[in-house]
């Protein structure tokens, strides 16, 4: 996943590349070293470094990685436990989670499976040869590698000897799926005999796709985990017979890992010459449609009362991906198929045969122009900071003729949308902090206000302040200005308002977009970490905690007087899409142990009445993948291989599904008119769909000058033009009758 504007752009001198994955206590980011070698960096949010007792904790876990080193785990390259914002760095494990393994191909069969489990049992192994028990071994925490699995994540880990432990603190710390009787019961007493109890569990849910003890919430399938006998349907013996004492009761009665291996290596079949034994990461092979996921409901609609208790997911599923572009790739991406330079996909009669009925009217006086937020600027800071290397990823919004935009490294500016000029650049750079250090973003206009939001990073990458700041339209000179929560994603525009997190993040303030008054004030729930969002007709707030799902609040806001309907746990936190017909509109991921990776896998739809809390849950009849949008109310799901699929909001039914030859297809976005979808790639390619039918009707060449991270392009609107910017800082627009026409260079 990109970077967002609120990350750090390096850690302890190692160069953060993207996201690998997040939770209620940290962000895993993929990370490069000055020498170019790839790390899995795990750092800690804010509010818990500055809790002594999680410092510990942290310490301790960097502590137990460090002393174990076997093949199958990942070890530490660096850390820092002492650091604002403590952190540590691992070997960046190329490949899926098991999670994701199974959910994208199913079951494992064959030399998968016996590489699994040989390759698990000397993991642990070498775990337990250090002193350490592992306790959180599920199929998120193993990372498929080409030469074998790896185990991760030792956050609850602990040393066998060590039971007085800080993680014993009366709550029930694990994965209830693939923890083991003591666990949940006495956790002192857990040792070695745990880790082979979880990976019995782990191994039926490899084969079978389900787990041991599964129940429709976490705390009945803690009482079976303690009190039933395991379901093993679907394990054939005699690999059920060994998966039976991995998963006794009593730990004593469970094999140890020595005998284990002897066991597996005797009832899994080894590799024939046309198997190798390896895990490669190959995805599905080609085929009509989208993936069907067993056990999904076609169209099949279910009711549940507003207490319904969120499922469980885990905090830290990093998930790395191949990526290695060769000559032949990067010359489909410049130019697109066959590596020509002409236009692309799509006849051109398509587009000027129903200009007349499809395209809107261009803005007066607009061309087609591309620029650089780099270039100068008509006045204010005229000269652009230096941000050489850096991948600027500019955030822009169209408002009255005019395209705002801030980034990495940039300060605020307007630019003329009808000529490409840059007419002003705000000079609001904070003194003596280097550009490399601060980050902008247009929050919105209102009226003669364009309203910004300026985060500033100390020298370690960590956020030292945030601000936000009115500007004049006219001018870019500031208007006022006013601290905001240092972990605020950003704030919300509404007409005539602004709202923000207050410093302390406790309460969402409401702001006159004029001249920054007080207009009203809401709390926020305490030891929540809270984020406005901006979709739809109204500002929402959604606020999380540490714990699962199921401790989340949602808030409705009437930005008229500050008016609020509180939600208890509505759906999974981050599936928030917007309002349709009078509802809250989620789509959900997979609960089961999700691994981020650059496309989630979305399983169910729920649809939330904001007066009583009454949910309808609809199960998706496909899997859809890839990047979510509501728009004109139809779902959107744009993929990073460039499939693009609407779907019922209501039923979850697919209504077209479209391949275009995008990379890294970015957010769909559709007209005014309801009548054309539009999407743009990494590279600034961008393709027009019909929104009915979801006919290709044509595809652009790139216009990045480099593939750069951390940005997947939106297009934007200014009337019948089209605007976009790319992670390279790449801004330009397009006439989406003439899509092909020469630009202008603006700089």
């Amino acid at each position: 996943m990109p970077l967002r504007k609120d990350d750090p752009r390096s850690v302890g001198g190692y160069t953060l590349v993207d996201r690998l994955g997040a939770g209620g206590m940290g962000i895993v980011y993929r990370g490069r070293s000055r020498s170019g070698r790839e790390v899995a960096v795990k750092v800690v949010h804010a509010q818990h470094a500055e809790d002594q007792v999680f410092r510990a904790r942290f310490r301790q876990e960097i502590e137990l990685v460090r002393k174990v080193s076997g093949a199958f785990t990942a070890p530490v390259v660096d850390a820092d436990p002492e650091a604002v914002r403590p952190w540590m760095a691992t070997q960046y494990v190329p490949g899926r989670s098991l999670a994701e393994r199974i959910r994208a191909e199913g079951r494992l069969r064959g030399a998968e499976l016996r590489q699994l489990a040989l390759g698990l049992v000397e993991a642990l192994r070498e775990i337990h040869r250090a002193g350490v028990v592992h306790r959180d071994l599920k199929p998120a925490n193993v990372l498929m590698a080409e030469d074998g699995p790896r185990v991760i994540d030792f956050g609850i880990s602990r040393a066998a000897e060590n039971h007085n432990t800080l993680t014993e603190t009366g709550q029930m710390i694990g994965t209830p799926p693939f923890m083991s009787p003591e666990q949940l019961t006495d956790a002192r007493t857990v040792g070695p005999a745990s880790d082979v109890f979880s990976l019995g569990a782990l191994l039926v849910f490899a084969v079978t796709g389900r787990g041991p003890f599964d129940a429709d919430s976490p705390y009945l399938t803690a009482y079976r985990v303690v009190h039933n006998e395991p379901v093993l349907e679907g394990v054939a013996r005699p690999l059920r017979t060994v998966l039976e004492r991995c998963l006794a009761k009593d730990a004593k009665d469970r094999p140890e890992l020595d005998e284990l291996a002897h066991e597996f290596a005797a009832v899994l079949p080894e590799p024939t010459e046309d198997e190798p034994l390896t895990m490669t990461l190959r995805r599905p092979a080609p085929r009509a449609g989208a993936e069907t996921g067993p056990g999904i409901a076609s169209g099949r609609t279910t009711t549940a009362g507003p207490g319904r208790r969120g499922r469980i997911r885990p905090l830290w599923a990093a998930v790395g991906t191949v990526g290695a572009l060769g000559l032949g790739l990067l010359g489909y991406i410049r130019f697109g198929p066959g590596f020509s330079d002409s236009p692309p996909v799509g006849p051109a009669s398509s587009a000027s045969s129903s200009a007349s009925s499809r395209w809107p009217a261009l803005p007066a006086g607009w061309k087609p122009w591309q620029t650089g937020v780099t270039e100068t600027a008509a006045s204010g800071a005229m000269k652009a900071p230096d941000v050489h290397g850096t991948d600027m990823a500019p955030r822009c919004a169209v408002d009255q003729g005019s395209v705002y935009c801030g980034g990495n490294a940039l300060l605020p500016e307007r630019i003329d949308a009808a000529t490409g000029t840059i007419l002003w650049r705000a000079d609001i750079a904070p003194a003596g902090v280097p550009a490399d250090r601060y980050v902008s973003s247009v929050v919105g206009a209102d009226g003669d206000v364009v309203l910004v939001q300026l985060l500033v990073n100390n020298e370690s990458g960590f956020t030292q302040e945030q601000s936000l700041v009115a500007l004049d339209r006219e001018s870019g000179g500031r208007l006022w200005s006013r601290k905001v929560y240092n972990g605020s994603p950003g704030s919300v525009q509404v007409p005539g308002l602004v709202l923000m997190l207050e410093a302390d993040g406790r309460s969402v303030t409401a702001r006159s977009a004029a001249d920054g008054k007080e207009r009203w004030r809401t709390s926020l729930p305490a030891k929540h970490f809270c984020t406005l969002l901006d979709l739809g007709d109204r500002p929402y707030v959604e606020c999380v905690t540490d714990a699962a799902d199921d401790d989340t609040e949602f808030i409705v806001i009437d930005p008229s007087d500050g008016s609020v309907r509180r939600l208890a746990s509505p759906a999974d936190s981050g599936s928030f899409v917007g309002a349709l017909d009078g509802k809250l509109l989620f789509v959900e991921s997979d609960a089961d142990a999700v691994a981020v990776s650059k496309d989630l896998t979305y399983t169910r739809i729920v649809r939330v009445d904001p007066e009583s809390g009454k949910r309808e849950v609809t199960p998706l009849p496909q899997r859809y993948r890839g990047n979510v949008a509501l728009a004109r109310g139809t779902l959107y799901f744009s993929t990073s291989s460039g499939l693009v699929t609407a779907v019922s909001p209501l039923t979850g039914a697919r209504v077209w599904e479209s391949r275009t030859t995008l990379e890294s297809a970015g957010r769909v976005s559709v007209d005014a008119d309801g009548r054309t979808a539009y999407t743009a790639g990494a590279s600034g390619r961008v393709a027009a769909l019909d929104a009915a039918r979801g006919t290709v009707l044509w595809e652009t060449a790139a216009r990045a000058e480099v593939l750069a991270s951390g940005l997947e392009p939106v297009v934007l609107f200014d009337k019948g033009a089209l605007v976009v910017a790319t992670a390279d800082g790449t801004i330009f627009t397009l006439d989406p009758a003439h899509p092909h026409r020469t630009a202008v260079s603006a700089g």
